[in-house]
Protein backbone atom coordinates (compact mmCIF):
# COMPACT_ATOMS: atom_id res chain seq x y z
CA UNK A 1 0.00 0.00 0.00
CA UNK A 2 1.14 3.43 -0.82
CA UNK A 3 1.45 6.33 1.85
CA UNK A 4 2.86 9.27 1.54
CA UNK A 5 2.91 12.43 3.63
CA UNK A 6 3.34 16.18 4.08
CA UNK A 7 5.30 17.66 6.65
CA UNK A 8 6.14 21.22 6.40
CA UNK A 9 7.52 23.34 9.10
CA UNK A 10 5.09 25.94 11.08
CA UNK A 11 7.69 28.99 10.86
CA UNK A 12 5.42 30.77 8.45
CA UNK A 13 2.67 30.52 6.10
CA UNK A 14 1.86 27.63 3.25
CA UNK A 15 4.23 28.89 0.46
CA UNK A 16 3.78 27.93 -3.36
CA UNK A 17 6.68 25.51 -3.28
CA UNK A 18 5.10 23.57 -0.13
CA UNK A 19 1.49 23.92 -1.55
CA UNK A 20 2.56 21.83 -4.87
CA UNK A 21 4.76 19.25 -2.85
CA UNK A 22 1.52 19.08 -0.65
CA UNK A 23 -0.20 18.73 -4.00
CA UNK A 24 2.34 16.08 -5.31
CA UNK A 25 2.11 13.51 -2.37
CA UNK A 26 -1.66 14.21 -2.13
CA UNK A 27 -2.49 12.86 -5.73
CA UNK A 28 0.14 10.38 -5.46
CA UNK A 29 -1.60 8.76 -2.49
CA UNK A 30 -4.77 9.41 -3.98
CA UNK A 31 -4.10 7.96 -7.42
CA UNK A 32 -2.66 4.58 -6.24
CA UNK A 33 -5.62 4.52 -3.37
CA UNK A 34 -3.75 5.06 -0.14
CA UNK A 35 -3.56 7.21 2.74
CA UNK A 36 -2.20 10.83 3.10
CA UNK A 37 -0.60 11.91 6.20
CA UNK A 38 -0.46 15.69 7.45
CA UNK A 39 2.78 16.17 9.91
CA UNK A 40 3.50 19.49 11.60
CA UNK A 41 7.33 19.40 12.31
CA UNK A 42 7.31 21.87 15.01
CA UNK A 43 10.42 21.06 17.25
CA UNK A 44 12.35 24.54 16.22
CA UNK A 45 10.39 25.95 19.01
CA UNK A 46 11.86 29.42 18.47
CA UNK A 47 10.23 29.85 15.39
CA UNK A 48 7.16 27.76 15.26
CA UNK A 49 3.64 29.78 16.03
CA UNK A 50 0.30 28.37 16.46
CA UNK A 51 -0.44 31.24 13.55
CA UNK A 52 1.49 29.18 11.43
CA UNK A 53 -0.21 26.13 11.66
CA UNK A 54 -3.35 27.39 11.28
CA UNK A 55 -1.98 29.61 8.43
CA UNK A 56 -0.82 25.74 6.63
CA UNK A 57 -3.77 24.03 8.08
CA UNK A 58 -5.90 27.33 6.12
CA UNK A 59 -4.00 27.31 3.18
CA UNK A 60 -4.72 22.93 2.83
CA UNK A 61 -8.44 23.32 3.12
CA UNK A 62 -8.71 26.28 0.80
CA UNK A 63 -6.91 24.22 -1.53
CA UNK A 64 -9.43 21.21 -0.91
CA UNK A 65 -6.44 18.94 0.17
CA UNK A 66 -7.36 16.54 2.92
CA UNK A 67 -5.56 14.58 4.56
CA UNK A 68 -6.40 11.08 6.24
CA UNK A 69 -4.14 11.20 9.47
CA UNK A 70 -3.37 13.79 11.41
CA UNK A 71 -2.16 16.37 11.72
CA UNK A 72 0.31 14.66 14.13
CA UNK A 73 2.83 17.41 15.89
CA UNK A 74 6.52 16.56 16.56
CA UNK A 75 6.21 18.37 20.26
CA UNK A 76 4.13 16.07 21.50
CA UNK A 77 6.24 12.76 20.61
CA UNK A 78 9.13 14.28 22.44
CA UNK A 79 8.75 10.85 24.52
CA UNK A 80 8.99 8.77 21.36
CA UNK A 81 11.98 10.26 20.12
CA UNK A 82 13.59 9.51 23.79
CA UNK A 83 12.93 6.04 23.57
CA UNK A 84 14.20 5.58 19.98
CA UNK A 85 17.57 7.37 20.98
CA UNK A 86 18.23 5.64 24.06
CA UNK A 87 18.02 2.02 21.75
CA UNK A 88 20.63 3.79 19.30
CA UNK A 89 22.72 4.60 22.32
CA UNK A 90 22.14 0.40 23.87
CA UNK A 91 22.88 -0.92 20.48
CA UNK A 92 26.10 1.36 20.09
CA UNK A 93 24.37 2.82 16.65
CA UNK A 94 24.78 6.09 18.57
CA UNK A 95 27.01 7.95 21.29
CA UNK A 96 27.68 10.97 23.24
CA UNK A 97 29.97 13.66 21.98
CA UNK A 98 31.39 15.93 24.61
CA UNK A 99 33.26 18.30 21.99
CA UNK A 100 32.59 21.82 23.27
CA UNK A 101 31.73 24.97 20.72
CA UNK A 102 35.32 26.29 21.27
CA UNK A 103 36.73 23.17 20.34
CA UNK A 104 34.65 22.45 17.46
CA UNK A 105 35.28 25.90 15.75
CA UNK A 106 39.13 25.30 16.34
CA UNK A 107 38.25 21.45 14.37
CA UNK A 108 36.94 23.37 11.82
CA UNK A 109 39.13 26.06 11.67
CA UNK A 110 42.20 23.79 11.21
CA UNK A 111 40.73 21.99 8.31
CA UNK A 112 39.90 24.77 6.61
CA UNK A 113 43.26 25.79 6.55
CA UNK A 114 44.27 22.44 5.12
CA UNK A 115 41.34 23.09 2.35
CA UNK A 116 39.48 20.40 3.83
CA UNK A 117 36.07 19.80 4.03
CA UNK A 118 34.87 21.20 7.58
CA UNK A 119 33.08 17.99 9.19
CA UNK A 120 33.37 16.39 12.82
CA UNK A 121 35.93 14.29 12.80
CA UNK A 122 34.57 11.66 14.97
CA UNK A 123 36.95 12.07 17.90
CA UNK A 124 34.43 10.10 20.35
CA UNK A 125 32.82 8.06 18.79
CA UNK A 126 34.63 5.12 20.70
CA UNK A 127 34.78 7.11 23.46
CA UNK A 128 34.53 4.98 26.74
CA UNK A 129 35.99 7.37 29.43
CA UNK A 130 33.74 9.04 31.97
CA UNK A 131 31.69 11.48 31.02
CA UNK A 132 33.87 14.91 30.54
CA UNK A 133 32.47 17.55 33.58
CA UNK A 134 30.97 20.67 33.00
CA UNK A 135 30.11 19.45 29.47
CA UNK A 136 26.46 18.82 28.53
CA UNK A 137 27.24 16.43 25.50
CA UNK A 138 25.06 15.97 22.99
CA UNK A 139 24.30 12.89 20.26
CA UNK A 140 25.48 12.13 17.37
CA UNK A 141 24.23 9.11 14.92
CA UNK A 142 27.61 6.71 14.63
CA UNK A 143 27.02 7.06 10.96
CA UNK A 144 29.12 4.05 8.60
CA UNK A 145 32.26 4.59 7.79
CA UNK A 146 32.79 3.61 4.25
CA UNK A 147 30.71 2.09 1.03
CA UNK A 148 27.63 4.14 -0.10
CA UNK A 149 24.48 5.11 0.06
CA UNK A 150 22.32 4.93 -3.19
CA UNK A 151 19.42 7.16 -3.49
CA UNK A 152 17.25 5.59 -5.74
CA UNK A 153 15.04 8.63 -6.55
CA UNK A 154 12.10 8.02 -8.50
CA UNK A 155 12.41 11.49 -10.19
CA UNK A 156 16.24 11.85 -10.63
CA UNK A 157 17.11 8.27 -10.95
CA UNK A 158 19.87 7.14 -8.79
CA UNK A 159 22.12 9.19 -6.68
CA UNK A 160 25.13 8.08 -5.01
CA UNK A 161 26.39 9.28 -1.65
CA UNK A 162 30.51 8.11 -0.13
CA UNK A 163 29.52 7.43 3.60
CA UNK A 164 33.00 8.17 3.65
CA UNK A 165 31.81 11.95 2.91
CA UNK A 166 28.64 12.05 6.08
CA UNK A 167 30.05 12.83 9.18
CA UNK A 168 28.34 11.80 12.45
CA UNK A 169 25.25 13.68 12.69
CA UNK A 170 23.55 15.25 15.85
CA UNK A 171 20.68 13.59 16.33
CA UNK A 172 19.87 15.29 20.04
CA UNK A 173 20.77 18.48 21.02
CA UNK A 174 22.69 19.22 24.51
CA UNK A 175 19.43 20.10 26.40
CA UNK A 176 17.99 16.77 25.17
CA UNK A 177 15.80 18.04 22.11
CA UNK A 178 15.94 16.02 19.07
CA UNK A 179 16.85 17.25 15.90
CA UNK A 180 15.03 17.27 12.58
CA UNK A 181 16.49 14.87 10.71
CA UNK A 182 16.02 11.87 13.56
CA UNK A 183 12.58 13.10 14.06
CA UNK A 184 11.59 12.56 10.95
CA UNK A 185 13.35 9.11 10.43
CA UNK A 186 10.96 7.99 13.53
CA UNK A 187 7.61 9.54 12.17
CA UNK A 188 8.27 7.90 8.95
CA UNK A 189 9.12 4.38 10.38
CA UNK A 190 6.38 4.92 12.67
CA UNK A 191 3.40 6.13 10.23
CA UNK A 192 4.46 3.27 8.24
CA UNK A 193 5.44 5.70 5.14
CA UNK A 194 5.81 4.29 2.16
CA UNK A 195 7.03 7.33 -0.40
CA UNK A 196 8.40 10.50 0.42
CA UNK A 197 7.89 12.98 -2.15
CA UNK A 198 9.58 16.54 -1.14
CA UNK A 199 12.10 19.70 -2.37
CA UNK A 200 15.30 18.44 -3.96
CA UNK A 201 16.99 21.00 -0.70
CA UNK A 202 16.30 17.94 1.37
CA UNK A 203 18.26 15.61 -0.84
CA UNK A 204 21.36 16.00 1.30
CA UNK A 205 19.58 15.02 4.13
CA UNK A 206 17.96 11.50 2.50
CA UNK A 207 21.37 9.32 2.73
CA UNK A 208 22.03 10.48 6.31
CA UNK A 209 17.84 9.76 7.11
CA UNK A 210 18.43 5.83 5.06
CA UNK A 211 21.52 4.90 7.03
CA UNK A 212 19.49 6.24 10.54
CA UNK A 213 16.33 4.15 9.41
CA UNK A 214 18.72 1.17 8.08
CA UNK A 215 20.26 1.41 11.84
CA UNK A 216 16.14 1.48 13.58
CA UNK A 217 15.96 -1.88 11.11
CA UNK A 218 13.09 -0.05 9.50
CA UNK A 219 11.83 -0.34 6.24
CA UNK A 220 13.45 2.46 3.59
CA UNK A 221 10.69 4.63 1.85
CA UNK A 222 11.23 5.63 -1.55
CA UNK A 223 11.85 9.02 -2.28
CA UNK A 224 11.20 11.58 -5.23
CA UNK A 225 12.75 15.31 -4.80
CA UNK A 226 11.01 17.48 -7.45
CA UNK A 227 13.04 21.08 -8.31
CA UNK A 228 12.56 23.74 -6.45
CA UNK A 229 10.25 26.81 -7.76
CA UNK A 230 11.60 30.00 -9.50
CA UNK A 231 10.93 33.48 -10.31
CA UNK A 232 10.18 34.79 -13.70
CA UNK A 233 13.77 35.96 -13.66
CA UNK A 234 15.26 32.36 -12.71
CA UNK A 235 16.25 34.11 -9.17
CA UNK A 236 14.92 32.27 -6.05
CA UNK A 237 11.35 32.48 -5.61
CA UNK A 238 10.37 35.35 -3.15
CA UNK A 239 8.00 37.92 -2.29
CA UNK A 240 8.92 40.43 -5.24
CA UNK A 241 8.14 37.80 -7.64
CA UNK A 242 4.24 38.06 -6.43
CA UNK A 243 1.53 35.74 -4.53
CA UNK A 244 4.28 33.83 -2.04
CA UNK A 245 1.72 32.18 -0.23
CA UNK A 246 -1.64 29.83 -1.23
CA UNK A 247 -3.59 32.21 0.56
CA UNK A 248 -2.12 35.61 -0.88
CA UNK A 249 -3.85 33.78 -3.96
CA UNK A 250 -7.12 33.28 -2.73
CA UNK A 251 -6.83 37.03 -1.35
CA UNK A 252 -5.81 38.05 -4.99
CA UNK A 253 -9.10 36.34 -6.24
CA UNK A 254 -7.70 33.17 -7.76
CA UNK A 255 -9.96 29.84 -7.35
CA UNK A 256 -8.53 27.31 -5.85
CA UNK A 257 -8.87 25.19 -8.86
CA UNK A 258 -6.58 27.72 -10.79
CA UNK A 259 -4.03 26.99 -8.19
CA UNK A 260 -4.14 23.37 -8.27
CA UNK A 261 -3.83 23.24 -11.78
CA UNK A 262 -1.23 25.90 -11.56
CA UNK A 263 1.03 24.22 -9.44
CA UNK A 264 0.50 20.58 -10.85
CA UNK A 265 2.13 22.46 -14.05
CA UNK A 266 5.33 23.62 -12.18
CA UNK A 267 7.14 20.61 -12.59
CA UNK A 268 5.30 17.87 -13.89
CA UNK A 269 3.79 17.39 -17.40
CA UNK A 270 1.34 15.11 -19.23
CA UNK A 271 1.79 15.72 -23.02
CA UNK A 272 0.41 18.79 -24.05
CA UNK A 273 -2.66 18.97 -21.60
CA UNK A 274 -2.44 22.12 -20.07
CA UNK A 275 -6.11 22.01 -18.34
CA UNK A 276 -7.03 19.76 -15.85
CA UNK A 277 -9.36 18.87 -13.95
CA UNK A 278 -8.94 17.46 -9.80
CA UNK A 279 -10.05 14.19 -10.92
CA UNK A 280 -8.12 13.64 -13.91
CA UNK A 281 -4.88 14.96 -11.91
CA UNK A 282 -5.36 11.75 -9.82
CA UNK A 283 -5.81 9.79 -12.90
CA UNK A 284 -2.66 10.80 -14.51
CA UNK A 285 -0.46 11.97 -11.82
CA UNK A 286 2.78 9.84 -11.59
CA UNK A 287 6.55 11.09 -10.91
CA UNK A 288 8.02 9.89 -13.89
CA UNK A 289 6.09 12.67 -15.65
CA UNK A 290 7.94 15.63 -13.24
CA UNK A 291 11.00 17.44 -14.58
CA UNK A 292 14.43 17.22 -13.32
CA UNK A 293 14.87 20.64 -13.77
CA UNK A 294 13.73 23.51 -11.87
CA UNK A 295 10.55 25.31 -12.66
CA UNK A 296 9.82 29.35 -12.83
CA UNK A 297 6.21 30.34 -11.96
CA UNK A 298 4.42 32.42 -14.69
CA UNK A 299 2.02 34.69 -12.92
CA UNK A 300 0.46 35.27 -16.37
CA UNK A 301 -0.61 31.74 -17.04
CA UNK A 302 -1.81 31.33 -13.47
CA UNK A 303 -4.34 34.48 -14.37
CA UNK A 304 -5.42 32.80 -17.80
CA UNK A 305 -6.55 29.62 -15.98
CA UNK A 306 -8.08 31.33 -13.18
CA UNK A 307 -10.39 32.91 -15.92
CA UNK A 308 -10.75 29.56 -17.44
CA UNK A 309 -12.18 28.42 -14.06
CA UNK A 310 -14.58 31.67 -13.79
CA UNK A 311 -16.47 30.64 -17.00
CA UNK A 312 -16.69 26.53 -16.89
CA UNK A 313 -16.98 26.08 -13.13
CA UNK A 314 -20.43 26.15 -11.92
CA UNK A 315 -21.83 29.54 -10.33
CA UNK A 316 -22.46 28.20 -7.65
CA UNK A 317 -19.24 26.81 -6.73
CA UNK A 318 -17.77 30.48 -7.96
CA UNK A 319 -20.32 32.01 -6.00
CA UNK A 320 -19.07 30.25 -2.69
CA UNK A 321 -15.68 31.74 -3.22
CA UNK A 322 -16.86 35.16 -4.41
CA UNK A 323 -19.23 35.47 -0.98
CA UNK A 324 -15.43 35.93 0.72
CA UNK A 325 -14.57 38.54 -1.61
CA UNK A 326 -17.73 40.37 -1.17
CA UNK A 327 -17.26 40.21 2.92
CA UNK A 328 -13.93 41.96 2.50
CA UNK A 329 -15.59 45.30 0.90
CA UNK A 330 -17.87 44.77 3.73
CA UNK A 331 -20.83 43.57 1.47
CA UNK A 332 -23.30 40.98 3.15
CA UNK A 333 -24.63 39.40 0.23
CA UNK A 334 -28.19 38.77 1.47
CA UNK A 335 -28.41 42.02 1.25
CA UNK A 336 -28.80 41.68 -2.79
CA UNK A 337 -29.27 39.72 -5.81
CA UNK A 338 -28.31 35.68 -5.48
CA UNK A 339 -24.84 35.20 -5.95
CA UNK A 340 -24.83 32.50 -8.47
CA UNK A 341 -27.03 35.29 -10.98
CA UNK A 342 -23.93 37.56 -10.40
CA UNK A 343 -21.56 35.36 -10.98
CA UNK A 344 -23.05 34.47 -14.11
CA UNK A 345 -23.48 38.21 -15.01
CA UNK A 346 -19.85 39.22 -14.37
CA UNK A 347 -17.78 35.95 -14.58
CA UNK A 348 -17.52 36.11 -18.61
CA UNK A 349 -15.95 40.03 -17.98
CA UNK A 350 -13.89 39.10 -14.93
CA UNK A 351 -9.72 37.76 -14.66
CA UNK A 352 -10.39 37.22 -10.54
CA UNK A 353 -12.92 36.74 -7.89
CA UNK A 354 -11.34 40.29 -6.57
CA UNK A 355 -12.02 41.63 -9.58
CA UNK A 356 -15.29 40.87 -10.12
CA UNK A 357 -16.57 41.43 -6.63
CA UNK A 358 -15.46 45.22 -6.88
CA UNK A 359 -17.30 45.38 -10.33
CA UNK A 360 -20.15 44.18 -9.04
CA UNK A 361 -20.12 46.16 -5.79
CA UNK A 362 -22.69 48.49 -7.02
CA UNK A 363 -25.27 45.78 -7.03
CA UNK A 364 -25.20 45.96 -2.85
CA UNK A 365 -23.62 49.67 -1.78
CA UNK A 366 -24.61 52.57 -2.91
CA UNK A 367 -21.40 54.38 -4.77
CA UNK A 368 -19.91 57.93 -3.63
CA UNK A 369 -19.25 59.20 -7.20
CA UNK A 370 -19.74 58.63 -10.87
CA UNK A 371 -16.32 58.10 -12.70
CA UNK A 372 -15.57 61.27 -13.62
CA UNK A 373 -14.94 60.37 -17.73
CA UNK A 374 -18.50 58.28 -18.39
CA UNK A 375 -20.24 60.99 -16.33
CA UNK A 376 -19.11 63.68 -18.43
CA UNK A 377 -20.00 61.44 -21.49
CA UNK A 378 -23.06 60.38 -20.60
CA UNK A 379 -24.78 62.31 -17.74
CA UNK A 380 -25.32 65.28 -19.86
CA UNK A 381 -28.17 67.63 -20.67
CA UNK A 382 -29.20 66.09 -23.62
CA UNK A 383 -29.49 62.86 -21.56
CA UNK A 384 -32.34 64.12 -18.86
CA UNK A 385 -35.20 64.02 -20.96
CA UNK A 386 -34.87 60.26 -22.44
CA UNK A 387 -33.87 58.90 -18.91
CA UNK A 388 -36.35 61.14 -17.00
CA UNK A 389 -39.29 59.12 -19.34
CA UNK A 390 -37.05 55.89 -19.28
CA UNK A 391 -37.63 55.99 -15.28
CA UNK A 392 -41.50 56.15 -15.86
CA UNK A 393 -41.20 53.36 -18.24
CA UNK A 394 -39.56 50.96 -15.62
CA UNK A 395 -41.46 52.03 -12.88
CA UNK A 396 -44.50 51.21 -14.97
CA UNK A 397 -43.45 47.00 -15.28
CA UNK A 398 -45.36 45.28 -14.39
CA UNK A 399 -42.89 42.70 -13.68
CA UNK A 400 -38.96 43.06 -13.19
CA UNK A 401 -36.92 40.54 -15.52
CA UNK A 402 -34.54 40.94 -17.67
CA UNK A 403 -36.81 40.72 -20.89
CA UNK A 404 -39.63 43.52 -19.85
CA UNK A 405 -37.25 45.42 -18.69
CA UNK A 406 -34.78 44.97 -21.94
CA UNK A 407 -38.30 45.78 -24.33
CA UNK A 408 -38.83 49.25 -22.39
CA UNK A 409 -34.95 50.45 -22.83
CA UNK A 410 -35.38 49.40 -26.11
CA UNK A 411 -38.88 51.29 -26.95
CA UNK A 412 -37.95 54.54 -25.53
CA UNK A 413 -34.73 54.22 -27.57
CA UNK A 414 -37.09 54.50 -30.39
CA UNK A 415 -39.66 56.63 -29.04
CA UNK A 416 -36.75 59.22 -28.64
CA UNK A 417 -35.34 58.58 -32.37
CA UNK A 418 -32.20 57.41 -30.84
CA UNK A 419 -29.86 54.34 -31.25
CA UNK A 420 -30.05 51.96 -28.01
CA UNK A 421 -26.62 52.85 -27.05
CA UNK A 422 -27.35 56.19 -26.75
CA UNK A 423 -30.13 55.47 -23.85
CA UNK A 424 -28.37 52.53 -22.76
CA UNK A 425 -25.09 54.14 -22.05
CA UNK A 426 -26.40 56.91 -19.92
CA UNK A 427 -29.03 53.97 -18.35
CA UNK A 428 -25.75 52.19 -17.01
CA UNK A 429 -23.63 55.09 -15.48
CA UNK A 430 -26.68 56.40 -13.45
CA UNK A 431 -27.10 53.01 -12.01
CA UNK A 432 -23.47 51.36 -11.47
CA UNK A 433 -21.06 54.77 -12.24
CA UNK A 434 -19.44 53.31 -14.35
CA UNK A 435 -19.51 52.64 -18.63
CA UNK A 436 -18.85 48.90 -18.00
CA UNK A 437 -21.35 46.18 -16.70
CA UNK A 438 -22.63 43.31 -18.28
CA UNK A 439 -25.87 44.02 -20.43
CA UNK A 440 -27.85 46.78 -19.08
CA UNK A 441 -31.45 44.18 -18.77
CA UNK A 442 -29.37 41.70 -16.68
CA UNK A 443 -28.02 44.71 -14.72
CA UNK A 444 -30.91 46.30 -14.16
CA UNK A 445 -33.10 42.48 -13.34
CA UNK A 446 -29.92 42.20 -10.25
CA UNK A 447 -30.17 45.31 -8.89
CA UNK A 448 -34.24 45.05 -8.59
CA UNK A 449 -36.46 47.74 -9.31
CA UNK A 450 -36.33 50.23 -6.04
CA UNK A 451 -33.00 50.59 -6.08
CA UNK A 452 -32.61 51.36 -9.99
CA UNK A 453 -35.77 54.26 -9.59
CA UNK A 454 -33.53 55.94 -6.79
CA UNK A 455 -30.07 55.72 -8.87
CA UNK A 456 -31.91 57.27 -11.73
CA UNK A 457 -33.40 59.59 -9.73
CA UNK A 458 -29.84 61.04 -8.32
CA UNK A 459 -28.48 60.89 -12.03
CA UNK A 460 -31.17 63.00 -12.97
CA UNK A 461 -30.07 65.55 -10.04
CA UNK A 462 -27.04 65.23 -11.00
CA UNK A 463 -27.41 66.25 -14.23
CA UNK A 464 -30.04 69.01 -13.43
CA UNK A 465 -27.49 70.61 -10.97
CA UNK A 466 -25.51 71.14 -13.76
CA UNK A 467 -23.00 68.30 -13.66
CA UNK A 468 -19.87 70.62 -14.37
CA UNK A 469 -18.05 70.03 -11.28
CA UNK A 470 -17.07 67.01 -9.39
CA UNK A 471 -18.90 63.61 -10.34
CA UNK A 472 -20.25 63.37 -6.56
CA UNK A 473 -23.18 61.45 -5.90
CA UNK A 474 -25.90 63.12 -3.54
CA UNK A 475 -26.91 59.93 -1.50
CA UNK A 476 -30.34 60.18 0.70
CA UNK A 477 -28.88 58.16 3.99
CA UNK A 478 -32.19 59.02 6.28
Amino acid sequence: MVKTRFAPSPTGYLHIGGARTALFSWLYARRHGGPFVLRVEDTDLERSTPEAVNAILEGMNWLGLDYDEGPFYQTQRFDRYREVLQYLLREGRAYYCYCTREELEALREKQRSRKEKPRYDGRHRDYRGPPRQGVEPVVRFKNPVDGAVVVEDLIRGNIVFQNAELDDLIIARADGTPTYNFCVVVDDMDMGITHVIRGDDHLNNTPRQINILKALDAPVPKYGHVPMILGPDGQKLSKRHGAASVMECRDLGYLPEAVLNYLVRLGWSHGDQEIFSLDEMVELFDLAGCNKAASAINPSKLLWLNKHYLKTLDPAHVARHLSWHLGELGIDPCQGPPLTEVVKAFAERSDTLKDLAEAAQFLYQDFERYDPKAAGKNLTAGAAAPLGRLREALAALPEWRAEPIHDAVKRSAEQEGLALGKVAQPLRVAVSGTAVSPPIDITLALLGRAKTLARLDRALDYIGRGSSGAAEVVIDRA
